[in-house]
């Protein structure tokens, strides 16, 4: 076996992205990602988080020569100490055969490559940017497809992690809900509809999806409520005007107005519900290429709607109104939109929620929505007699 580093070769970079798709070959459910999607992330042009010597990729070869691994390792200077108790770097898009020598030597280069640089654990397998992205190992259900920029995993790769010493950092889920009325109206449970009505009542607040037209005006609310509501939280660093403004024109061609909706009190942006559509029923088609064919296959999913899921993607409100009701009140504004007859998506996947947040659980359990996927996030300590801890709640 052979470890060598992608680095800046292209016949490497292109065997990191096509190395999975042999490898899920058989499997009904995975779905290719756009090479697009991974490619950015390791691009320094793309990803203000790359810097010199913060970011590599290795592959393993069989001694034929042939690819039987992928890994990243890498460091991201707004997360390594914030919320940390030691200097944590992080491994993700992690593919292996069904080995476990091959996993725990791919595992020992990361440890051995952080460990170089100052880290005293590493999180995995997660992102190299934001934790709505590429986050987590999926160890429930094996026969559904994933979602937009989530990964589907083998089931053998649980055991790699814990059997390595892994420790569970925290769960995430994903609920599924009913987005016609009279399905939704069978699992929400009528207090929410109490409370959100209250709240409409009540002079001074305002719901309302985002305008095209005035997109900036929407960053600059997201932004405010990101920092407030999340930025402590998700060990992410506070966001800047820049990095809001560049995800909301990221997100511009794929935006639907009314899957996105922020909540104001006397015109101060206090929470949002940013839902997209389920991008992966249409990805599915395109076996991760978006040239001409790719974009003739897109339009054509696109005008013809045949996408009926969408993906909750982000919900927060600022911490002074929170328990006040906000939460029902943004969730039911949508059904101004969702609840016409016609409306092209039937249901959502709610993306995702940790454990470590019980009051979006509590949430989930008003709107009725249904479990559906389990990751988990986990993290290596590198000094064994440290005491474990798990993400503090919130």
């Amino acid at each position: 076996m052979q470890i060598i580093e992608v680095g800046n070769n292209r016949r490497l970079q292109k065997e990191f992205l096509e190395f999975p798709a042999r490898l899920y070959k058989e499997n009904l459910y995975w779905i290719r990602p756009l090479d697009n999607d991974i490619d950015k992330i390791f691009d320094a042009k793309k990803n203000p988080l790359l810097q010199d010597d913060n970011c590599v990729r290795w592959l393993a070869l069989d001694n034929h020569g042939q690819t039987i691994a992928r890994v990243a390792a890498f460091i991201n200077p707004n997360t390594v100490i914030h919320s940390n108790d030691q200097p944590t770097g992080g491994i993700g898009f992690f593919e292996c055969i069904n080995n476990e020598e091959v996993a725990f030597k791919m595992f020992d280069q990361c440890k051995a490559w952080l460990q170089e640089r100052g880290m005293e654990a590493m999180d995995g397998p997660i992102n190299f940017g934001e934790r709505d992205n590429w986050w987590g190992l999926l160890v429930a259900p094996y026969d559904a497809e994933p979602t937009w920029s989530m990964f589907y995993h083998h089931a053998y790769y649980r055991k790699f992690f814990e059997d390595y010493g892994f420790q569970d950092y925290f769960q995430q889920y994903t609920f599924l809900l009913p987005l016609e009325e009279k399905e939704a109206r069978k699992v929400v449970r009528p207090a929410l509809f109490e409370i959100a009505n209250r709240i409409y009542r009540t002079p001074g607040y305002d719901f309302r999806h985002v305008d095209k037209k005035n997109l900036s005006k929407f960053a600059q609310d997201f932004r405010i409520i990101y920092n407030k509501a999340w930025a402590k939280n998700m060990s992410t660093g506070e966001m800047t005007a820049e990095r809001a403004e560049a995800i909301m024109q990221l997100m511009k061609p794929i935006l639907e107005e009314e899957l996105m909706w922020f909540g104001y009190h006397h015109d101060e942006p206090i929470a949002f519900s940013i839902m997209i559509p389920e991008l992966n029923q249409i990805i599915k088609h395109l076996n991760g290429q978006l040239n001409w064919i790719g974009k003739l296959k897109w339009l054509y999913h696109t005008l013809m709607k045949t996408n009926h899921k969408a993906r909750g993607v982000i919900f927060g409100v600022i911490p002074e109104y929170q328990g006040r009701g906000i939460e029902s009140a943004i969730t039911l504004a949508f059904s101004r939109a969702c609840w016409r007859p016609g409306y092209q998506y039937k249901i959502i996947e709610l993306n995702w929620i940790g454990d470590f947040n019980p009051k979006m659980l509590k949430v989930t359990q008003l709107l009725g929505a249904k479990k559906f996927k389990t990751y988990i996030t986990y993290r290596y300590l590198f000094d064994r007699t440290k005491a474990f801890k798990r993400h503090p709640v919130i």
